[in-house]
Parts: C-alpha cells; sequence; structure tokens
C-alpha cells in the first residue's frame, strides 16, 4: 500500500496550490477562503490559522456533504507540511468541489514566515499539561476552563494543604486562601505546603510562595484573616468553588449560610485520628450542611486536631479527594459527591458511602427558612438550644 507522501507525490500534478502569504492576503478580502485543516486535533490543540476550521483528513469524505454543502465555494486546504492537505484537495476534486487549493508547506511554512497563528495554550502549557490534554473529557477546552477557574479554599492546614497543592498542579488558574494563622512546628507533620524555615510565617504568604513555585501559571490570592459575617461577601464572590477545610464550627456554619446565599458549590472535607470525610454541598441541588448538622454537637464530642490528634497522611488522602472533586465541578464531568457522604477509615484502608437527603425542614436550605440573613454563629455554636430559643427568626437581612 502506498504511502500517504507517495498518494500525494501522484496526486500533486492534478491539483491547485497556493503559498501561505497569498492565503494570508486573501484573509483579508471581501470574500475570504474558506480555510481547511486537515489535521489532528493533537496538532490543531497547538496552533492554528484564524478562522480556519478542522476537519481532519481521515474523516474528510464523511463530512464533506455537511461541512462543505457549497461545492463552488473557495476553499483552501492545509495540514503541516502540504503532505495531507495534496491528498485531501484531491480527494473534494474527486467528490465535484471546483475551488479547491492545497498550501504549500502547510502550517509549518506558515508559521515559519510569521502570520499569524491563534495557539489557545502557549507551548509551556501544552508540555506542562499534556497529560490533561490527552483525556477526552479534558482537552484543551476543559483545560482552558481549569486556567478560567477560580477557587476558594478555607484554610491552608492540613486539608487546605492537599488541596490547594494539586488544584495549583492541575492549573487552576486563581486559588483565594483564607487564613490568619501563622506556621507552627505542630502543622509540619501534615501541612505539606510549609516548611522548617517558615515557622512564624502568615501562612498564606508561606502558601503563596509554594504554590507559585509550583506552577507559574496559578494566581494565588491571600486573606490573612477569620472568615466572618462582615467580610465573607466580599471574599466568596467571585469564586466558582470553595474547599472547606476550616477547623471550627461557627465557620462552618458561616460558609453554609454564604454559599447558599450567592449558590457557590461547597466541597467539603473533615478529619479526626484516623477517620475522614468528604461531601459536595451545591446549594438547592443537594442537602446543605445545616441539612446534616442542624446543630453543632458539644465541644467534648467534637475536640479538635490540636486536642485529639490527626494521623498525618489522613488530610493527604481527604484533600486530595476533595481537589478532584473541585475538578469534576469545574469540568463538568463525572458525578460529583452532591447527596453523597464518603467515609475512609485509615485503619482498615475503607471507604463507605452514605446516601444523603435536603430535609425540607431545614432552616438555611428547606422551604420554609427561618435564617435569611447571617446570625452570631459563636453564640449559637457555643449554646445552640438558648441561641434558638432567643433569636430564632430575628435573623439580621441578607444584604
Amino acid at each position: 500500500m502506498p504511502s500517504i507522501a507517495q498518494i500525494a507525490q501522484q496526486v500533486r500534478p492534478h491539483i491547485k496550490e497556493c503559498q501561505p502569504e497569498a492565503v494570508a492576503g486573501e484573509r483579508e478580502a471581501t470574500a475570504p477562503p474558506r480555510i481547511v485543516d486537515v489535521r489532528e486535533q493533537s496538532e490543531w490543540d497547538s496552533g492554528r490559522i484564524p478562522g480556519a476550521e478542522l476537519i481532519p483528513l481521515g474523516t474528510l469524505a464523511e463530512a464533506a456533504a455537511e461541512r462543505l454543502p457549497r461545492k463552488d465555494e473557495d476553499i483552501v486546504v492545509h495540514c503541516a507540511a502540504g503532505i495531507r492537505s495534496a491528498v485531501a484537495a484531491y480527494q473534494l476534486q474527486q467528490l465535484g468541489y471546483t475551488k479547491v487549493r492545497s498550501m504549500a508547506g502547510g502550517f509549518n511554512l506558515w508559521r515559519e514566515r510569521g502570520l499569524p497563528v491563534e495557539a489557545p495554550l502557549r507551548r509551556d502549557q501544552l508540555e506542562r499539561y499534556s497529560r490533561h490534554l490527552l483525556i477526552p473529557e479534558v482537552g484543551v477546552t476543559g483545560q482552558q476552563r481549569l486556567l478560567r477557574s477560580k477557587v476558594l479554599l478555607i484554610g491552608a492546614g492540613g486539608l487546605g494543604s492537599p488541596s490547594a497543592y494539586y488544584l495549583a498542579a492541575a492549573g487552576v488558574g486563581t486559588l483565594g486562601i483564607v487564613d490568619s494563622d501563622v506556621v507552627d512546628a505542630t502543622n509540619l507533620q501534615r501541612q505539606i505546603l510549609h516548611s522548617s524555615e517558615r515557622i512564624g510565617e502568615p501562612k498564606v504568604d508561606s502558601a503563596k510562595r509554594t504554590l507559585e513555585a509550583l506552577n507559574p501559571d496559578v494566581r494565588v490570592v491571600p486573606y490573612r484573616e477569620r472568615l466572618t459575617s462582615a467580610n465573607i461577601d466580599q471574599v466568596i464572590g467571585e469564586y466558582d468553588v470553595i474547599v472547606d477545610g476550616a477547623d471550627n464550627f461557627p465557620t462552618r456554619y458561616l460558609l453554609n449560610d454564604a454559599s447558599i446565599k450567592w449558590r457557590k458549590p461547597v466541597v467539603h472535607g473533615s478529619i479526626y485520628r484516623f477517620e475522614g470525610q468528604v461531601t459536595v454541598f451545591k446549594p438547592f441541588e443537594g442537602p446543605c450542611y445545616r441539612c446534616l448538622f442542624h446543630e453543632p454537637p458539644p465541644p467534648e464530642l467534637a475536640p479538635s486536631c490540636a486536642e485529639a490528634g490527626v494521623l498525618g497522611v489522613l488530610p493527604g488522602v481527604i484533600g486530595t479527594i476533595q481537589a478532584n472533586e473541585v475538578l469534576k465541578l469545574l469540568l463538568g464531568v463525572g458525578e460529583p459527591l452532591i447527596g453523597r457522604y464518603l467515609l475512609f477509615d485509615a485503619l482498615d484502608a475503607s471507604f463507605r458511602e452514605v446516601k444523603l437527603r435536603r430535609d425540607p425542614e431545614c432552616p438555611a436550605c428547606g422551604e420554609h427558612p427561618t435564617i435569611t440573613g447571617y446570625i452570631d454563629y459563636e453564640g449559637f455554636c457555643a449554646a445552640p438550644a438558648q441561641w434558638r430559643a432567643e433569636h430564632e427568626g430575628a435573623a439580621a437581612p441578607a444584604d
């Protein structure tokens, strides 16, 4: 069987060819030619002629009738070096197209001569994200979406560290990080964003240095402050997804109420000694945090990591799953953990899943919500029953 180059040599006397400069000039004409790129998708992704359309050579004969309905249209076909396009021009002629030309030298010569090139990703990005680009569910379009996305991480600690690391590596373009704490020696057993020489440094600054060194495509926005009713609207408004790595109940309830107000999905994670949990709270598509936990448990039943301890690798497992859920939400692929509570036990390396349902009586997202604005979260978490008795229905306005 003859090679594509041999076929091109045989058909070249029977087709018309044109030079890249001529095609570039014709693009500015009143009736420019239709430029058809017959390369493969991976070649197209690395750069293309502005205004061209992709019809790979292998699909040209089948696609021509639908994609190129006018057989008298002025068409210029091109490939990488002018070999496949010669065959494409001959194929189209055999199908009855009367004004077809092959661009000599192809896209390679076009680029060498400094003619306009449209590239969705830079060359270094094509290399960095090459394994993403090979996945049909991601590809160039998905990677561009990630680069445009904005994710807010609540906490730069045990859960925020692995989540942020993998989101930065994946090319999520903007990462906001909220944390008012400084790096402490006790953090270093699990909080992989930080290092020994940064003890005493604000965690958000340490995180910014680590993540921007990992991937210069990523912009890290530090918020060295606690999330409060006074600042949460200004902080979360511009972000697409929120990663909840909070270590206290007032912040979790505040974040829940704000996410409902702004309709922002929250990827929730929590850890305790050898156990971790992950779920996705997407407002009005599944339960919210208050549907699960109408009120916080007593402090003695929910000790912090500083009080109860945590296996160092556990937040790595849970935080990485959180990052996975974020990427699924941003790309619109897979089945996020909405209405599903994933539990991990590090001691026997087991996962189990619990189905969750929205509570129609939920005070935040139910049919008749009673929490319509931000409340005194510290007071609520300290004494929920007493707070309800004194304040139910008297929340501050939402705006």
